[in-house]
């Protein structure tokens, strides 16, 4: 496979991902049009107060239910933690994970926090976030498993379009995943995988591994379950098949809490027992109870948390540094840029949504004035504002300072337009909510944007005019379709009232626009320096030698801290973190991996110590131990307190058979 391949190969999530949102659009306006806010609330009100008391009540047992996962995972790591600390940090990093869609990473940051706290070693911690996740799937894939094979039926698209020895091989494909993890764990206790030997649980755990996810996934679907009228057909082990494959399809999108997608795909897997209002009352009454209400509870309590160990000097304003600045120097980044992130992508959403229900908006009292002039736009900027804070959530996705200036700013448009269009003034509250959120740390997003780095070049002048003229034709466009009832850009591209012409234009122009945007607000492109004087004296200064076979450095955004680096084939591998200025230090990591990415190879870190390790999670790269040989450690759990000062950081599972080779000259130099 060449290089070209390897590359699309890499981006088939992304793919994958973005195809699963366009089909929820479809699903959802599909399923919208006609639809009224009345006829939701009625739906709302329909539903009655003790299947609102049951839905709670699984909702308390699905988040009490999943703390185990953690306790087992410490029991595992070789570190039991009490069950009060467990239940906390799990609490936390799920109701995060759940509203962000990363879980992988949101999850991580917020363990890799606490349990540092509570003396847990990195390998440690690692061995907790690998042994949550994986606890997960297990038990997704035996209650799928088991539903292809008695309710084949219940999938979307799978019951119908695939024959049923079809359905039969899948199942048993993904029971036999579960049971051989189960087998190895009882025949071998542990593997050695690429090189490094893996623990396996135990044949006990990973029965109760398999049990508990299982239960969890259960007693979350019943949470929706119980807030669904009783039709016929719809049993509940037909429910849970249509749960699994909706929940599937928005992880697989990596969207927010799976928004739209998770959503569509229950609106069509239950079209054919119930309308779509009852559908769309159980899925708001859901997500208020799984995603909104534990949100929240867990932001209050990390943050309160935070406070704690911080102390007093958070809440007292000086004349350096006022309460907000202090706020925002106190946080953790990783943590508000991924909470960052989920929120701005949730208003986009709004935004591009507010339009797709009647009854929206009352302009008889803005007759005669200035203001009327903004309401006959409809919902057609709202919807182009959010489409453009999705693009800024990506933004803030990569740290990117003018996406979060330019987050503000759309917005603090959208609290403008929603408010003079009149109705909804909750979605008002919460884009003003989430600008005055993320408007304390700006020290979190520390990274050049594509636009402001350098002089102006063809990269960037391209996209400022594609985005520039693309702007301008669009507003010019909005006068044909002011007339339709909603006439949202997404609703003007599939409305059959528009003429081909302008659908294919409005798509043509929004698609623009958004790749236009990305390209000016996306990473700047990075340039390495030479080995010289100034870096030589940076290393002399930090008490660091730098190493003879460094091929450069990259500096961070400041230019205040810089990494050594070596190509190694297929790598690009840091010599150790970085070094000089602290709050620079983030930046010329991030920046040693969009130099990685440039050159189409795999980011790498050699002897990194503890303190960067969960940032380097938050790159999706893992931590090995490493002794003073310079070779992995074994796990040696039975050891009281740290077993290592300095790890290998890298993509264990394609990038370690090159490394392993290279350790013992690497720890001689």
């Amino acid at each position: 496979m060449g290089a070209l391949g390897k590359k699309l190969l890499r981006q088939l999530p992304t793919l994958l991902g973005i195809a699963l949102f366009i089909g929820a659009i479809y699903v959802v306006q599909r399923e919208f049009r006609g639809l009224k806010i009345s006829d939701i609330r009625r739906a709302l009100g329909d539903i009655p107060a003790d299947r609102r008391i049951i839905s709670f009540i699984w909702t308390l047992l699905s988040y009490g239910i999943i703390t185990f996962y953690d306790q087992l995972g410490t029991i595992y790591a070789g570190r039991k933690v009490s069950y009060g600390r467990v239940s906390f940090a799990s609490f936390c990093a799920y109701s995060l994970s759940h509203n962000l869609g990363f879980a992988a990473v949101s999850g991580a940051a917020v363990r890799y926090r606490l349990y540092a706290l509570w003396g847990l070693t990195p390998l440690q911690i690692g061995k907790v976030v690998a042994f949550s996740s994986l606890t997960y799937g297990l038990g997704g894939l035996a209650l799928g498993g088991t539903i292809l094979f008695f309710e084949p039926e219940a999938i979307p698209f799978v019951g119908s379009h695939v024959p049923a020895w079809g359905t039969y091989l899948i199942g048993a494909a993904m029971l036999g995943i579960v049971l051989a993890y189960t087998s190895l764990s009882r025949l071998l206790g542990h593997i050695r995988l690429f090189g490094h030997d893996i623990e396996l649980p135990g044949w006990r755990m990973a029965i109760l591994q398999v049990l508990l996810a299982a239960i969890d996934v259960g007693v979350t679907a019943a949470i929706f379950y119980a807030l669904l009228p009783d039709v016929p057909g719809l049993t509940y082990a037909r429910f849970v098949g249509i749960y699994l494959a909706s929940y599937t399809a928005g992880l697989a999108t990596n969207v927010p809490g799976g928004l739209g997608v998770f959503d569509g795909a229950m609106l069509l897997g239950l079209a054919p027992y119930m309308q779509p209002p009852e559908i769309i009352g159980a899925i708001v009454v859901f997500r208020l109870y799984y995603y909104i209400i534990p949100l929240f509870l867990a932001g209050g309590l990390f943050a309160g948390n935070e406070m704690l160990l911080r102390g007093r000097g958070l809440l007292a304003p000086t004349a350096r540094r006022p309460t907000v600045q202090a706020i925002g120097r106190w946080s953790q980044p990783d943590f508000i840029a991924a909470a960052g992130t989920g929120a701005v992508a949730l208003c986009g959403t709004l935004l591009m949504a507010i339009g797709a229900v009647e009854g929206f908006g009352d302009w008889s009292w803005w007759d005669d004035s200035f203001f009327w002039m903004v309401g006959e736009v409809g919902e057609y900027v709202p919807s182009l504002v959010g489409a453009a804070l999705i693009v800024m959530a990506a933004g803030l996705a990569q740290r990117v300072r003018l996406a979060w200036t330019a987050s503000i700013v759309l917005l603090l448009t959208g609290v403008v337009f929603v408010l003079l269009y009149g109705g909804l003034p909750w979605v008002a509250a919460m884009l003003l909510l989430t600008a005055a959120v993320i408007a304390p740390f700006r020290r979190g997003f520390y990274r050049h944007a594509n636009l402001l780095t350098g002089k102006i070049r063809l990269a960037t002048a391209l996209p400022l005019a594609v985005l520039m003229a693309c702007v301008v034709v669009l507003v010019g466009l909005e006068p044909k379709v002011r007339e339709l009832d909603s006439n949202a850009f997404w609703e003007v591209i599939l409305s059959p009232d528009v003429p081909s012409a302008l659908r294919v234009s409005v798509a043509l122009l929004v698609v623009l626009a958004m790749v236009a945007l990305w390209g000016l607000v996306r990473p700047g492109r990075i340039a390495s320096s030479p080995i010289d004087a100034k870096a030589r004296a940076r290393y002399a200064l930090a008490g660091v030698r730098l190493p003879k076979t460094a091929d450069g450095v990259v500096w961070g955004e400041g230019e205040r801290a810089m990494i050594a680096f070596r190509r190694v084939g297929p790598l690009l591998l840091g010599l150790g973190d970085p070094v000089g200025d602290e709050d620079d230090r983030t930046s010329a990591v991030w920046r040693l991996r969009d130099l990685a990415r440039q050159e189409n190879r795999d980011p790498a870190i050699w002897s990194a110590g503890r303190t960067l390790l969960s940032l380097y999670s938050d790159l999706g790269l893992t931590a090995l131990p490493l002794g003073k040989n310079g070779l992995p450690l074994a796990d040696a759990e039975d050891q009281p307190g740290p077993h290592a000062t300095h790890y290998l950081v890298c993509v264990a599972e394609r990038d370690l058979p090159i490394l392993l080779p290279m350790l013992p000259s690497l720890a001689t130099e």
